[in-house]
């Protein structure tokens, strides 16, 4: 860790993700943007002048063994994940990797085994479960009593979906690269279950595999002791339902899974027979002036100034249940990725 506390980052990847991910963590203090990683210089270059980036690197192994950096935000391609994260673990460097965490439950792994083996810190980019509108969630969860469902649902049709139809397979539908409705999105309605109620007892799968052998879309019912659970997930179409946890003494809302901007509760009116209460809903939601990036990042520095390997909100264990989970459900839709091999 450099000086004045501050954090030297090297990026991989520059798509739009990392963009976002830049302004957010520039809102803490600690975040240095040092280096990027490209295959092409030329990327690269583009990429450094746009963000003020001093170093550029064309191998990823010469960056993982720079001395200029610290920690590692990655956000390649969903099948790059454990192979990039493991090799700067192994010179080092703290991962921040972009959800999904891997391809696979097995590749998650070796992932956490590295970060073990190497005592770094490492943490799966998701970012609505480190809100502090997240966290008005977790904190309201006992105002409903015996909790009985979760219901979410982020459907979202996709540009690249009206290529596909033209018969041009974009990276978003190409399983070779890891990729598909569930990775891409339904991933956001799974984890937020998975940190907050755990491991589901069973997992009851069914969607639409296109042609390509990506998941276009898909609906998960899910078995807990007390409670029932059910994602909907699509890249094939729009759906504009909110988020609910649903208890025997009131109900949460959250307008959107993905991007949590307004937390509702509604307390639940004991009627006698016959009769019928309406309730209005109590708006919970936190008051914040930051970007919705910042609180991964952020989280993340604080874990390695505190010297932790893991979150405990986007721990290792969540990371690897959410993904065996994704395992259980591509297995039952029959999405095989070359990575599975």
């Amino acid at each position: 860790m450099t000086k004045n506390n501050k954090i030297r980052f090297g990026v991989v990847g520059t798509n739009f993700i990392t963009d976002w991910v830049i302004a957010g963590a520039r809102q803490d203090e600690r975040f240095e943007l040092v280096a990027v990683y490209s295959r092409t210089q030329e990327r690269a270059d583009e990429f450094a002048v746009k963000h003020q980036i001093p170093h550029t690197f064309t191998s990823l192994e010469e960056m993982a063994q720079s001395p200029l950096i610290d920690a590692v935000y990655i956000a390649s391609p969903n099948f790059l994940h454990a192979a990039q994260s493991i090799l700067c673990m192994k010179h080092g460097k703290h991962v921040l990797c972009e959800k999904p965490f891997a391809s696979n439950a097995l590749e998650a792994k070796k992932m956490i085994e590295a970060s073990h083996t190497y005592n770094v810190t490492l943490m799966e980019a998701m970012k609505p479960t480190l809100t502090p509108n997240f966290r008005a969630v977790r904190d309201n969860l006992i105002r409903l009593g015996t909790i009985r469902r979760y219901f979410s649902c982020y459907c979202q049709y996709s540009s690249r979906y009206d290529k596909y139809k033209e018969g041009i397979v974009l990276n978003a539908f190409k399983p070779e690269l890891s990729n598909g409705a569930m990775m891409d999105i339904g991933i956001y309605t799974l984890y937020p279950m998975v940190v907050l109620f755990g491991r589901p007892k069973k997992v009851e799968a069914s969607g639409i595999v296109l042609s390509s052998g990506a998941d276009g879309q898909g609906a998960v019912n899910f078995l807990y002791d007390d409670m029932n659970a059910t994602i909907l997930y699509s890249k094939i179409a729009n759906s504009y339902l909110p988020t609910e946890i649903q208890g025997e003494e009131g109900n949460i809302n959250l307008d959107r899974i993905n991007i949590i901007g307004k937390v509702t509760y509604t307390p639940r009116i004991p009627t006698g027979a016959g009769k019928t209460a309406v309730s209005e809903p109590i708006d919970i939601s936190a008051v914040t002036d930051k970007n919705e990036y910042y609180y991964e990042v952020a989280e993340f520095m604080d874990l390695i100034q505190a010297g932790k390997r893991e979150s405990s909100v986007n721990s290792h264990e969540n990371s690897l249940i959410t993904l065996e989970v994704i395992d259980e459900i591509r297995r039952q839709l029959g999405i095989i990725y070359p990575a599975d091999r």
